[in-house]
C-alpha cells in the first residue's frame, strides 16, 4: 500500500508538472508592449526599467476565433468601384468638441481620449452625450470605474439627464459588446479603457494584452456595424497614454485634454485625426457645473494683460485652423549664484536657449550674466517657430527695461545666424490681430513681399533680428 502511494504520487507531480509546462507565459513591457521569454530588467524596445511583467499567453483559439478573424472571407475590390455617400456626421452641440473632431463624429470612427486624473475628460464625454441624446439619439456609456448611482450623481450636477443615455456599469468587454448588439445606439463611450478586460485572458486588466485585446473588439465592432465609439484613456506620468503605442496606432482619432488642474482652462488637442485636421485646439473653461467652451480664446489670454509691461510681448500661434493671440513674457534678472538659470514654461526649452545664443552673438546683450525666466500666460503650451521673433522682443525688453507699445504683434521664425524667417498663414494671424484691436505688425520682409495691404493695419518687415530691436526700441 505505501508503494502504491508513493507511485500515486509521483504520478500527480508528473502529470502537474507537464501541465505546467503546456501552458506558457510570455513577459511583456508595459510600456511599449515588446514580449520577451525571459525577464529583463530594461526594456530594449523603449528603453524603460521594471516594465516587464509575466503574462499569460493566449491561445490561437482565443486570438483567433474570439474576435471573429479566423474565418474571414472578405476579398479585395477595385478602390474605383466603391461608391461613396455624402458626408454625415454627429455634431454633439459642443463646438469646440465639434472642431476638434473635423466638424463632428463619423460613423465607425473609434475616438481616443487622454489626459491627466481629474482634468475634465468624464465630464467632457458626458456632456457630449448628452447633447446628442437631446437631438433624439440614444447613446450609451460604459463605466469601468464608477457605479450608476455616481454617474447619476455627476449627470445631476451637470445638468446632463436625457431618457435617451444609458449607462452601465460592466468591464467585461465579452459582456459589452453583445450588450451593444442589443441596444444598438447610436454613440458608445468606453470610461476607461484601461479597466476593460476579457476572461479569457489570465492577465489584469490594463495589462498590455488585456488594453490591445479590448481595443480589438471595440475597434472591430464599430467598423461592423457603423457606431461612433470613445475611449477614454489614462496617462502615465510622462505624460503618454498608458498602455501599448500600437493603441493609439488602431484608432482614428488621439485627442489630449491638456491643462493644469490649478488653472481653469482646459485645452483639448488633436494629435491624430484621419477626418480631419491635426494640431485642432478647443479651449474650455472649468467651473462647478462642468466645461464651459470658450469661443474667442484670444480675448480671454489677453484679457489680464498689463500694458506698458516690460518683458510681455504678444505673439500670434496657429493651432490647426485657428488662429491665438499669446502674450509671451519674460524676466530677466541679476545672477545670484555662479550659474545663470533658465525656467521655461509652455515653450521649448532648447529653442529659447538657442535663441538666447542668436542674441547674446549678433545683438551682443550678456545674458550669460542674467538669469531667464519666460512663462506663456494662461497655461497655454506652444511649439511653434513662428514665435521666436516674440520670445526674442519679450527677453530684450525685459533685459533692457523697456516697453513694447500695447498695439504692436510681432511675428517671425530665426535662424541661427539672426535672419527673420517667413512663416505660414500670415493673413490669418494678421486678421485675428487686427481683430483684437492691434494696429501694427512686425512681420518677415520676405512676407511683406507677397502681401497685400490690409487697411488698419501697420505692416514692417524686418529681415535680421537688429532691425526688429531698432524698430522695437
Amino acid at each position: 500500500m505505501r508503494l502504491y502511494g508513493q507511485t500515486k504520487n509521483v504520478r500527480n507531480f508528473i502529470i502537474s508538472h507537464t501541465m505546467k509546462k503546456t501552458s506558457k507565459t510570455i513577459f511583456c513591457c508595459q510600456a511599449c508592449g515588446y514580449q520577451t521569454p525571459k525577464w529583463m530588467g530594461k526594456c530594449p524596445d523603449c528603453g524603460k526599467w521594471h516594465t516587464f511583467a509575466e503574462e499569460a499567453q493566449a491561445s490561437k483559439s482565443i486570438q483567433g476565433t474570439k474576435l471573429g478573424l479566423s474565418s474571414s472571407k472578405t476579398q479585395p475590390v477595385s478602390i474605383d468601384s466603391i461608391e461613396l455617400e455624402d458626408e454625415y456626421r454627429l455634431v454633439t452641440g459642443i463646438k469646440e468638441f465639434d472642431r476638434v473632431l473635423g466638424g463632428g463624429l463619423v460613423p465607425g470612427t473609434l475616438v481616443l481620449i487622454g489626459g491627466d486624473p481629474g482634468i475634465g475628460k468624464s465630464t467632457l464625454v458626458l456632456q457630449a452625450l448628452h447633447g446628442l441624446a437631446n437631438k433624439g439619439h440614444k447613446v450609451l456609456y460604459v463605466s469601468g470605474e464608477e457605479s450608476i448611482r455616481q454617474i447619476r450623481m455627476r449627470s445631476k450636477r451637470l445638468s446632463a439627464v436625457s431618457h435617451n443615455l444609458l449607462v452601465v456599469s460592466e468591464i467585461d468587454i465579452n459582456s459589452i459588446l453583445p450588450m451593444i448588439e442589443s441596444v444598438k445606439p447610436d454613440v458608445i463611450v468606453i470610461d476607461s479603457i484601461q479597466t476593460m478586460f476579457s476572461p479569457d485572458l489570465s492577465s489584469a486588466p490594463g495589462s498590455v494584452s488585456q488594453v490591445r485585446e479590448s481595443t480589438l473588439g471595440l475597434m472591430l465592432m464599430a467598423k461592423r456595424t457603423s457606431i461612433p465609439t470613445l475611449l477614454v484613456g489614462h496617462v502615465t506620468k510622462d505624460g503618454a497614454i498608458a498602455g501599448p503605442r500600437l493603441l493609439e496606432h488602431m484608432v482614428d482619432t488621439v485627442l489630449y485634454f491638456e491643462g493644469d488642474r490649478n488653472h481653469v482652462f482646459r485645452i483639448l488637442r488633436a494629435v491624430k485625426n484621419r477626418f480631419g485636421s491635426t494640431n485642432e485646439i478647443g479651449v474650455f473653461e472649468m467651473n462647478e457645473n462642468g466645461l464651459d467652451e470658450i469661443a474667442n480664446p484670444s480675448a480671454v489670454f489677453l484679457s489680464e494683460r498689463s500694458m506698458n509691461a516690460p518683458g510681455s510681448v504678444v505673439t500670434s500661434s496657429m493651432e490647426g485652423t485657428r488662429p491665438i493671440l499669446i502674450e509671451l513674457q519674460a524676466l530677466a534678472g541679476n545672477i545670484n549664484l555662479g550659474t545663470p538659470r533658465r525656467t521655461i514654461l509652455g515653450i521649448d526649452y532648447n529653442r529659447v536657449s538657442l535663441l538666447i545664443a542668436v542674441m547674446e552673438k549678433k545683438l551682443g546683450m550678456n545674458l550669460m550674466g542674467h538669469d531667464i525666466f519666460m512663462n506663456i500666460a494662461g497655461g497655454v503650451k506652444v511649439n511653434e517657430p513662428a514665435i521666436d521673433m516674440g520670445i526674442i522682443a519679450a527677453v530684450a525688453s525685459s533685459f533692457l527695461d523697456r516697453s513694447i507699445q500695447n498695439n504692436t504683434l510681432v511675428l517671425g521664425e530665426v535662424g541661427l545666424t539672426g535672419e527673420v524667417r517667413a512663416i505660414g498663414r500670415i493673413e490669418t494671424r494678421i486678421a485675428e490681430a487686427r481683430k483684437m484691436g492691434f494696429t501694427r505688425c512686425l512681420v518677415p520682409k520676405t512676407n511683406l513681399k507677397r502681401m497685400a495691404k490690409i487697411n488698419g493695419m501697420e505692416l514692417t518687415g524686418i529681415k535680421t533680428i537688429s532691425e526688429g530691436m531698432e524698430m522695437l526700441f
